[in-house]
This record gives C-alpha cells, sequence and structure tokens, in this order.
C-alpha cells in the first residue's frame, strides 16, 4: 500500500429514528425537539423531555444520533459524530434534524414555539440545529455541552438559551462555561445559566429551572 492513500467520500442515504410522544387532544401543540448525550438513545432521552414538560403541554420530540453501536452489554446506542470527516458529519446531521423537523410538521398539528434541547454531545446538535431553524426555533435548552465554534460565529442570531452545568462535571468544565458566557454575551445573545451541585446528570434543580423557561418560551 503506498504510504499516502487518497481519501474519497461519497453521499449516500441512511435511516434515522425519532420517537414523538404527543399529548392527548387534537391539538395543536408547541414543539419540544430533543437530542441526546454519546452512547444514549431516543428513548433515554425522552425520558428526560417528560422531565422538563409534566403537564405534557408539548409534543416531545427525541432524535436518535444516525451513528450507531454496541456496548459491551450488547445495548444497541448512538452517537452524533467523530473527528473523522466531521464537517460532513454536521451537515447529514443538520440535514438530518431539518427532515425530521418537516415530517414532525407533516404528520402532527403542531404550533409555534419550537424549542430545541440538547444534552452532552446532543448540546451542540441543539445549538446547530437551533441556529439553522432560524426564527422558527424560539429557544435552545442545553446541559453538559459546550457551544461549538461554528455557532459561536453567529451567536447573535441565536434564539433565547438556557445553560446548565453541574459543579463537578468532568466533560462540561467551569472554564468552558466561562468562555461560551462570554463568547455569547459578546455576540449581544439573550441566554441564562443554571449551575447546581451534581456532575454531567439531569439535576432535579436544573430540571425544575428548565421546566420554568419552557413555560416562559410559551408565554
Amino acid at each position: 500500500m503506498s504510504p499516502d492513500p487518497v481519501v474519497h467520500t461519497v453521499p449516500t442515504g441512511t435511516h434515522g429514528r425519532y420517537l414523538v410522544d404527543a399529548p392527548t387532544g387534537a391539538g395543536p401543540w408547541p414543539v419540544l425537539m430533543g437530542f441526546h448525550g454519546y452512547a444514549e438513545t431516543a428513548t433515554i432521552h425522552l425520558e428526560e423531555l417528560a422531565r422538563l414538560d409534566p403537564a405534557h403541554a408539548w409534543l416531545r420530540v427525541s432524535v436518535q444520533g444516525l451513528h450507531r453501536f454496541y456496548t459491551r452489554a450488547q445495548d444497541v446506542v448512538a452517537s452524533w459524530m467523530t473527528r473523522e470527516d466531521r464537517a460532513l458529519a454536521m451537515a447529514d446531521n443538520l440535514a438530518y434534524a431539518a427532515a425530521v423537523r418537516a415530517a414532525i410538521s407533516r404528520d402532527y398539528a403542531t404550533t409555534a414555539p419550537l424549542v430545541m434541547v440538547g444534552f452532552s454531545q446532543g448540546a451542540a446538535q441543539a445549538y446547530r440545529a437551533g441556529l439553522a431553524a432560524g426564527d422558527a426555533c424560539a429557544g435552545i435548552l442545553v446541559l453538559g455541552g459546550d457551544l461549538p465554534a461554528d455557532v459561536a460565529a453567529s451567536a447573535g442570531a441565536l434564539p433565547p438559551v438556557l445553560i446548565g452545568r453541574g459543579h463537578d462535571d468532568p466533560w462540561y468544565s467551569a472554564a468552558q462555561l466561562v468562555a461560551d458566557r462570554e463568547q455569547l454575551a459578546a455576540a449581544g445573545a439573550n441566554f441564562s445559566v443554571c449551575e447546581f451541585d451534581g456532575a454531567h446528570e439531569w439535576a432535579d434543580l436544573f430540571v425544575q429551572a428548565g421546566a420554568a423557561w419552557l413555560t416562559a418560551r410559551r408565554g
């Protein structure tokens, strides 16, 4: 084999999986669209969306990452991307999120607002999908994940953002939170921060703050 093989990529179709939990009644409903963390599933994330929406006032949509793999226990989980072909994966994920939004609008009775939710690795996906949705997105709620550099460049165009971080979170550091706050503030973005005692987790304090923040988005 030559020392420097030529790398090629080719676009290909694949099937994504998303779960929908609709309130009772005929609608229309606002949309809570969520993106799970690394090695999680749409089912796991849907449970957290339910905690944020105890009155079940929102159409809950939990989107599963396109890249599935097995844990050592042989459970199927997923991720959003790796460092390999990162830019292409970002484009694929944005197209995927837009396709889910279109399918939801076609298949369910929906109304404003639309809010994106992301945990851990899914936080970057929530930021990107929210920015890409433009005026259709009324808010972005993220927990345990940083502001991507590609979004930070357009942070002034973001809708209101709620950021959550546990004081003992080893993956989303205090220094990264400071950097994100500085970038959002410099861009004039509307954001708030909820810090809590805990680590990389959906702590009750953050869930309560997130639920109140979502109520304000509807108001």
